[in-house]
């Protein structure tokens, strides 16, 4: 038996592509959408004071989305390294489908859909699952409750702890991200040079170096990676 002392340490690193195939809409490069919404007008501190209201009714939307999804194979086999290896994943997404698919060390980059937040106290957080967040709703010290989620603009509060999990980890799967969002994406360039990456996409705006790209879906591809790793090989 592996005690956790022992135990290999090994970084996961997950965009929307990976959510997406559990059927969560992502946002839209090409078009600058996210269902079918103008990040300047729901993901910004600006949208928020210009029309909260409007931001509220576009969270609550895709919170019951997250809320109903379910996690896919890639997230389940992420949840089966940690058998033998010291696992963090890191994510840019903001549902919780690697916790529920068994990921018990999940670091959320950008928020959590399923929490509600203080407007004057940011460490005043709320589980509310997929309860809506309205007009109204207040913290304990009466200021009005918004998502808690790290919008463009905002500073990104765990991106520190992140560095350094990718400065220790020996090996690092990075999944279904473009690569274009920073500063997360400056995350994958910080990892040792001699630990084994492997980034898996159906496409990337980059490849950093150092790093096996394969091409394709994250269900198909990461259940592959997850066995090789498990049985002690090296992912090609």
């Amino acid at each position: 038996m592996t005690t956790d002392k022992c135990k290999r340490k090994i970084v996961i690193f997950t965009g929307s592509g990976i959510s997406a195939e559990s059927g969560l809409d992502t946002f839209n490069d090409e078009t600058g959408l996210w269902m079918d919404h103008r990040v300047e007008d729901v993901a910004t501190p600006e949208a928020w004071h210009r029309h909260p209201a409007d931001v509220l009714a576009f969270y609550n939307a895709l919170r019951h989305k997250a809320w109903t999804a379910q996690p896919n194979a890639a997230h389940r086999a992420i949840a089966e390294l940690e058998q033998q290896f010291d696992v963090v994943v890191i994510t840019q997404n903001v549902d919780d489908l690697h916790e529920r698919a068994g990921s018990t060390c999940v670091l959320h980059l950008h928020g959590q859909i399923n929490l509600a937040q203080s407007t004057v106290d940011e460490q005043l957080t709320y589980k509310i699952d997929d309860k809506p967040i309205l007009l109204g709703d207040t913290c304990e010290k009466g200021s009005q409750l918004r998502p808690h989620i790290v919008w463009y603009g905002e500073n990104v509060p765990n991106i520190e702890k992140a560095l350094q999990h990718f400065k220790n980890a020996e090996k690092v799967l990075v999944v279904g991200t473009s690569l274009t969002t920073q500063p997360a994406a400056g995350l994958v360039t910080k990892a040792r040079h001699s630990a084994e990456k492997v980034l898996i996409g159906l496409a990337v705006s980059r490849k950093p170096y150092g790093y096996e790209f394969m091409r394709g879906k994250a269900s198909s591809l990461v259940p592959y990676v997850v066995g090789c790793w498990l049985k002690g090989q090296k992912a090609r």
